[in-house]
């Protein structure tokens, strides 16, 4: 199996942390993350941030706001889905 750039690794820090990432990548994965000083840095922080927010009571969104909101990362996702087939 390949070795993961940093980029391609920080794509793969939520799924990880989520437990979903199949042997052989998290394999992978935890290799890089040994060897790279900066991507350990990266997901501590990742995870520090996550506990923190995790903390914060929700407070409800104004008006149309939370439907902006989901819109909005619909449409982010959609897009990345179209960039992904383009390539």
């Amino acid at each position: 199996m390949k070795r993961f750039s940093c980029d391609e690794w920080v794509e793969l820090v939520t799924s990880y942390l989520d437990g979903g990432l199949d042997e052989p990548t998290r394999h992978v994965f935890e290799e890089h993350l040994a060897a790279c000083e900066c991507c350990g840095h990266y997901l501590h922080q990742f995870r520090v941030t996550v506990t923190a927010l995790g903390a914060l009571r929700p407070e409800p969104l104004p008006g149309q706001a939370r439907e902006r909101l989901l819109a909005a990362f619909r449409d982010r996702r959609d897009s990345r889905v179209e960039e992904r087939r383009g390539s």
